[in-house]
């Protein structure tokens, strides 16, 4: 490789507008490795962490759901060499000594290091990361449609995990974006009976093309739910918007779950006598187990799903946040290189 520097997608400092910057192509250090990146998709977490008010690293290249080859490997590693496919998600390295790491939940880990946050982020056509945090990508998937599994995939599963259902139970998803339409199509996989909520209608065909059994758009999607489709076993909540949220909640049966994916800065309310005297589980769901993603993989590679993926240049990346924070993006955006 002769080049020095490479185009970014950078966000100087807290809340600033992301522009497509040149940065310097850094050489791995001890435990690090280089990665030419093939593609790159964009997830509204970028959104949200152009939004915060303090950052860990500025400036800050945003980006953490890219599939590339390793270019160069710095001192001491081995797992890796020069050619290999790699991934790279929001999870970067962790502590490994927790509890949390220790029993198979390091995405949990108090001592973490992230992605396109406190780690430079993958929206670059160089990015230099820990050997330690990339993930081994088939060589068999194209690059453009693989990279939203190392975010948006590899999150619909374990939310699908954390709801716990049966094939033929009813499932409701609230917002069908990049993590919802894929989530859509890994419960049809697994013979969920799915509905979908979101204010697009273009969204709403895109489910409806996906095998979604109801698609409804309103302010009381989860009364409609419930009384004229007799509410679901579990909804899961992609969308940031915390309206949502009791939408969701008023759409379950009894003893249903409800999974809380999208983030947001914002609070939400939910009726606490309801939730007791009507047994309702409510989780929380970050990303997924290291299986999780093997398995959404597996499916990209079965040809069981099919990421609904538009490919765009790394210039276009501004345009496109300011897009996806409309809501007028329907399945996900990628940059590819």
């Amino acid at each position: 490789m002769t080049a020095t520097r490479c185009s970014a997608a950078i966000l100087a400092r807290p809340r600033a507008a992301v522009t497509v910057t040149a940065v310097e192509i850094k050489a791995p250090g001890p435990g690090e490795v280089l990665v030419r990146m093939e593609a790159c998709g964009l997830c509204h977490s970028d959104l949200f962490i152009a939004g915060l008010d303090k950052l860990p690293l500025a400036p800050l290249t945003l980006g953490h759901e890219g599939i590339g080859r390793v270019e160069a490997v710095g001192a001491g590693v081995s797992d890796w060499a020069e050619g290999d496919r790699a991934g790279i998600t929001f999870l970067g390295t962790t502590c490994g000594v927790c509890d949390w790491c220790l029993t198979g939940r390091r995405r949990f880990c108090p001592d973490q290091a992230n992605f396109g946050y406190t780690l430079q982020g993958a929206l670059a056509r160089y990015v230099v990361g820990p050997a330690a945090a990339l993930v081994r990508v088939p060589e068999d998937v194209e690059a453009s449609v693989a990279a939203p599994l190392c975010c948006a995939g590899w999150t619909a599963m374990g939310a699908l995990r954390e709801a716990g259902l049966q094939p033929g139970q009813s499932l409701a998803l609230f917002g069908v974006g990049g993590l919802g339409h894929l989530a859509l199509e890994i419960a049809r996989v697994q013979g969920l009976r799915v509905s979908v909520v979101d204010v697009s209608e273009e969204k709403l065909e895109l489910a409806r093309s996906l095998g979604a059994e109801i698609a409804l758009s309103g302010a009381e999607t989860g009364r409609e739910l419930q009384k004229e489709y007799g509410g679901m076993d579990a909804a899961i909540v992609f969308t940031g918007a915390p309206a949502a949220v009791p939408q969701a909640f008023r759409a379950l049966k009894r003893n249903a779950t409800l999974v809380l994916v999208g983030v947001s800065r914002n609070p939400y309310e939910l009726p606490l006598a309801e939730t007791v005297t009507r047994g309702i589980v409510i989780r929380g769901s970050y990303l997924g187990t290291h299986q999780d993603l093997e398995e959404a993989f597996r499916l990209l590679r079965a040809g069981a799903i099919h990421p609904h993926v538009h490919e765009h240049t790394l210039a276009e990346t501004p345009a496109l946040l300011e897009q996806m924070r409309r809501g007028s993006l329907a399945g996900r955006a990628v940059i590819a290189f």
